[in-house]
């Protein structure tokens, strides 16, 4: 019989997709299959790989692989990449903040209230529904039919800054830096409390709440479901009065991360009506009128103090290094700006005596 590289073949007919076949060699004997097509395939990433494993479209031998196997020598592996499925998701005119496009990307501003891609309860006014009636067809295939072109994503109430893909080329180049963390994304976060630490991370696996499944939460060790690893990076940038303005840097990228690390700390991003940041302030961090208007303008706030201010990568296809930075939303800067100003405040009628 062939050896394995000889058994690489391509069929498949159109409109049915793509079919792979191997033969796994003495060299590939007992490796996680998907690393082990990972280097067959280096044109798709591996988290598609993986994918592609779960909905059963990998077979070991004939019989559908699992998210656990593992290569064994003389096995046959069948990989079908199904066709593309057309978009049943409706292009909405939806405006958008575009600080950069070209043929192969957009570079996106995103506004609060706003979620990336169609779910229950979230089937219109999405960003995909807008991409979709901006971009036309020019959206990459990779994320599925639910989220053409979509490679990272942020919450609806988070700000700040998206990279999307027009062509699968793009996105698997910006997956790739994702996942190797090539890509930097940064983000600013107003907290509750004065964090005892100018810069400090944090390492703490995050997995799906047992009780309430809507929420994201740190796991303990030899918890029956374990968490993903997830890491944060957070730098002291100001403090301001009760509160504390944050740096977080992405090291992974697990729902709601900064969101549940920051409270884990000890230090909930004001405003998130999640993880803790919904509370009022007393006289003891605030006077009179300033403490009233401080927690009129938290009431009021429509989620969680978190914007995606900056993002940097280098370019898919010509591979220049690109930076992107987003001007904080009014309503953040607002807050700040009261905050600054009742700070100075304080502090001239503490010096005057």
């Amino acid at each position: 019989m062939a050896a394995d590289d000889d058994l690489d073949e391509e069929r498949g007919g159109a409109g049915s997709g793509e079919e792979h076949v191997f033969l796994v060699g003495d060299g590939d004997d007992g490796r996680r299959l998907d690393l082990y097509l990972a280097d067959k395939m280096p044109d798709i990433s591996r988290s598609q790989l993986q994918r592609l494993i779960a909905i059963g479209a990998v077979q070991i031998n004939g019989v559908p692989a699992r998210a656990s196997s593992r290569t064994g020598r003389g096995d046959l592996i069948l990989l079908e990449i199904p066709a593309p499925k057309p978009s049943h998701i409706a292009a909405e005119e939806i405006p958008l903040d575009i600080l950069f496009e070209d043929r192969d990307i957009i570079v996106i501003n995103k506004a609060k209230g706003m979620v990336v891609h169609p779910a229950p309860g979230a089937e219109a006014g999405t960003l995909v529904n807008a991409l979709l009636a901006h971009a036309k067809d020019d959206l990459s295939g990779i994320g599925g039919e639910a989220r053409p072109g979509i490679v990272h994503r942020i919450d609806k109430d988070t700000t700040g800054l998206l990279v999307v893909a027009k062509n699968d080329v793009a996105h698997k180049g910006l997956e790739y830096q994702i996942q190797r963390k090539l890509a930097q994304r940064k983000y600013l976060a107003l907290v509750w409390g004065r964090p005892p630490f100018t810069e400090a991370v944090v390492d703490a696996p995050i997995g799906r709440h047992p009780i309430d499944r809507k929420r994201m939460t740190v796991t303990e060790p030899g918890a029956r479901v374990p968490g993903r690893p997830a890491i944060t990076e957070l730098r002291l940038k100001e403090q301001l009065g009760p509160c504390t303005l944050l740096e977080a840097t992405l090291q992974t990228g697990r729902t709601h991360q900064i969101r549940v690390h920051c409270a884990f700390a000890g230090f909930p991003i004001v405003g998130d009506p999640v993880y803790g940041g919904i509370r009022k302030v007393g006289a003891e961090h605030l006077r009179g009128p300033a403490a009233t208007e401080f927690n009129q303008r938290i009431a009021a706030l429509h989620g969680q103090c978190l914007h995606a201010y900056s993002l940097s990568f280098r370019h898919p296809r010509t591979e220049e290094q690109l930076q992107f930075e987003a001007p904080l939303p009014q309503e953040l800067q607002s807050l700040l700006d009261f905050l600054r100003s009742t700070q100075r405040a304080e502090e001239d009628e503490a010096a005057t005596g």
